[in-house]
């Protein structure tokens, strides 16, 4: 229950019809959602049954890689991740189904659910944000629900934070919102397009994380002094990105963004226990880009709570950031 007394249940049945059921013609394509990655991060809640955050965010699309997400009728729930069914309580299982109950209500009938990740699972890439955003998306067609992309936005949040910016391609902000219930907690997209713009995913490791992102952030929050910091810190972050977007100034991007994660992963450093994502192959990357921007090539990193870094550079520069990092794979976020 949230700090209001507001439930997830309690906010959602307001917008559900009487009766929810699945759609005559609800067997349509998988729906898919984008993996995100935020420049301007989002770190602490201020409500942690609806996912409410401290801060408002900012991100960019991952374009192709995401999830792929899929219900149909089936005569008892199932969830299947990657063509593989999972058990009834497996964790990840039970939290799409616990999920999913959020929406259905009375109704009995069981779906299974086909989900896909063409991104490691865990590993700091942002899976759970398009894995929510798809399965929203899936619930919405399944039940022929026709909630405004505000709403699917918000409900969204309620099963991952980042899932509101992963509903959107491109540029994606993230309101922090300030009503109880959360319905102005939602993300939009920004109308600007940076066709030359790339995203490298530098893979440290592929392991699920020992600290998943929400124990991570209560943990940050409650025991972490300089956090007290992070809100003022990521308000003027968000205003220098915006800016940077709109002038299409690159330096400004990239600083903005890579200062903007080691602030953040400086309050996880500062907590206690304290908790440290990074492993030493994460710092040798980090120590070979800024030997790359001290020889002249402009590239910077930005990195989620993992120890994978997401490096920016332009379309000009790529060959030399993949002669530094060969096993890089590139995302073109607009084309």
């Amino acid at each position: 229950m949230g700090k209001s007394g507001t439930t997830k249940q309690s906010v959602i049945a307001q917008y559900l019809p009487a009766v929810v059921e699945p759609q005559s013609d609800a067997m349509a394509e998988p729906v898919f959602a984008p993996s995100n990655i935020a420049l301007c991060k989002y770190w602490g809640k201020r409500d942690a049954e609806l996912n409410l955050p401290v801060n408002s965010s900012l991100s960019i699309s991952l374009a192709h890689l995401g999830t792929k997400t899929q219900l149909s009728v089936a005569e008892k729930d199932e969830v299947w991740l990657n063509g593989n069914q999972l058990a009834a309580d497996d964790k990840f299982a039970v939290k799409v189904i616990r999920y999913i109950d959020l929406f259905r209500g009375d109704n009995s009938q069981a779906v299974k659910v086909e989900t896909e990740n063409n991104i490691p699972t865990a590993a700091g890439l942002a899976s759970s944000a398009s894995g929510f955003a798809a399965l929203m998306l899936a619930i919405n067609q399944f039940y022929g629900l026709n909630f405004e992309p505000q709403v699917l936005s918000a409900f969204a949040r309620m099963g991952s934070g980042s899932a509101s910016r992963s509903l959107y391609h491109g540029f994606v902000e993230w309101q922090m919102g300030y009503r109880d219930n959360g319905m102005d907690s939602f993300a939009m997209p920004l109308e600007h397009s940076w066709p030359d713009l790339r995203v490298g995913l530098v893979k440290v490791s592929t392991a699920e994380k020992a600290v998943d992102s929400r124990s991570g952030m209560n943990r940050t929050v409650d025991t972490a002094h300089l956090y007290q910091s992070w809100p003022l810190q990521a308000a003027a972050d968000l205003e220098k990105l915006h800016q940077a977007i709109a002038n299409k100034n690159f330096t400004l991007l990239g600083e903005t963004a890579e200062q903007n994660a080691l602030s953040m992963h400086a309050t996880m450093i500062a907590s206690w226990p304290p908790l440290l994502y990074w492993q030493p192959d994460s710092v040798a990357a980090m120590q070979a880009i800024w030997q790359l921007r001290a020889s002249g090539t402009e590239v910077y990193f930005t990195m989620d709570a993992g120890p994978n870094l997401k490096l920016l550079f332009s379309a000009a520069n790529e060959a030399a950031v993949k002669q530094q990092f060969p096993a890089m794979e590139v995302v073109c976020p607009f084309t």
